[in-house]
């Protein structure tokens, strides 16, 4: 396991290791916390050589910077090195240098969230806890399920009563105990973190437990070593809690750490407006997250309450980069442009990111030479009744070629 301490994200203070703290003592549950890495030692284990001779091809390639043991039981099912493709054709319809686009929703369960997943029952098993838990929006919760009974582990999870047919169907085929909670994802969220102290279970809710985002971390890695060490300069994450966005900045802040690269990308993270209190701070300046209710099509980041909001904010600025909301309708018009014109199918969360990307062109916010990259976080098939709204409906015709020569005109 690479040596680590965990630094809180607000007072900045240092614990180390062993203390097992989820979020900071003096700062309490927004005080989520870094995981820093002893650089000097992981360059030892780590580096552009030692990766272009491992034949992996998961997110375990990186295990050097993630806080996992060595030789750990862990899932089989594959998680990462998802494909970036590249998009010429949209790069000159935006007057981009070069467009890329980062496919996550071909991670197992189908989204971005089986990074975090993989690591989580990981360190449950080291840890011999048989029960994992989680508050979501759909995605996570799915993820949790899926990677829980592929170790023989349980899981327990709490999804708004809102959350789409599909992503709750996926929670019930892998087994595992499903509350719909009358309220919103923080009501959800509340009483996941009670539940979880009360039973003592493996906590995998990501803007709580640090380790988690150091799973996710692993798609800008990916990004960084399929780019060939040539970061783009520019990344576009949907944001929703803040744990994609955070962890987006870390993956390449670890591997610029250790040398591997020699810059790091501005990260540009999007929010549907009508849930859009990350957006709001930065264009503000200010230095805390205002909370409030949300309403979005995009489930996944309709969060009015981001728990990860600190290391957000630290991201983004680090980084140099920034932020835009997008509406419903810019988001449903993504849903529908993307696979048509990339072959990609996000759903609205993931869609938000590249609608992002459009509305940052259409405003002559990017510079011709820019290279672009952008997270899909999530496959199009999580919510069907969503993409249904942003396509019309299928032609009926009968058996007859007359009449099918009709309808063509």
């Amino acid at each position: 396991m690479a040596f680590y301490t965990l630094k809180c994200a607000l007072c900045r203070r240092e614990f180390p290791a062993e203390s097992e703290l989820k979020t900071c003592p003096d700062c309490g549950i927004h005080g989520t916390m870094h995981v820093l890495y002893d650089y000097d030692e992981a360059k030892k284990q780590i580096g552009r050589a030692s990766l272009a001779a491992d034949l992996r091809v998961d997110l375990w390639r990186y295990e050097a910077l993630l806080p996992v043991r060595k030789n750990s039981r862990r899932p089989a099912l594959q998680v990462g090195w998802t494909p970036l493709y590249d998009m010429p054709q949209l790069a000159s319809e935006y007057n981009v240098g070069q467009l890329l686009i980062k496919d996550d929703g071909r991670n197992p369960t189908a989204s971005l969230k089986d990074r975090a997943s993989a690591v989580a029952v990981t360190l449950a098993a080291e840890q011999n806890r048989n029960v994992l838990a989680c508050a979501s929006t759909g995605n996570a919760a799915s993820s949790l399920a899926g990677f829980a009974a592929n170790m023989g582990l349980k899981s327990v999870i709490f999804v708004p009563e809102t959350a789409p047919v599909a992503k709750v169907t996926q929670l019930l085929v892998f087994g595992a105990r499903v509350f719909l909670v009358k309220g919103d994802y923080a009501a959800a969220v509340r009483l996941a973190i009670e539940a979880i102290e009360h039973y003592g279970w493996y906590d995998r809710n990501c803007a709580i437990n640090p380790f988690l985002v150091e799973g996710k971390k692993t798609c800008a890695m990916e990004i960084a070593e399929q780019c060939g060490w040539d970061v783009p300069d520019k990344v576009f994450v949907s944001v929703g809690d803040g744990c994609i966005v955070s962890s987006t900045y870390k993956g390449f802040y670890d591997l610029y750490k250790v040398g591997v690269i020699d810059r790091i990308p501005q990260i540009i993270g999007v929010q549907a407006e009508g849930a859009c209190p990350i957006h709001r701070a930065i264009q503000e300046g200010a230095d805390k997250v205002i909370f409030g209710p949300s309403h979005t099509i995009a489930d996944s980041i309709d969060v009015g309450a981001p728990h990860n909001w600190a290391k957000a904010l630290h991201a983004i600025r680090a980084s140099r980069g920034n932020t835009t909301a997008v509406s419903d309708a810019e988001i449903l018009s993504a849903v529908a442009e993307l696979p048509r014109k990339s072959g990609v199918f996000a759903e609205p969360a993931g869609a938000t990111a590249y609608a992002g990307f459009v509305k940052f062109a259409r405003e002559g916010r990017l510079k011709a030479p820019d290279r672009v990259a952008v997270i899909i976080s999530g496959n199009g098939l999580k919510d069907v009744a969503s993409a249904q709204k942003a396509v019309p409906s299928a032609d009926k015709v009968a058996p007859d070629m007359k009449e099918l020569i009709k309808i063509f005109g």
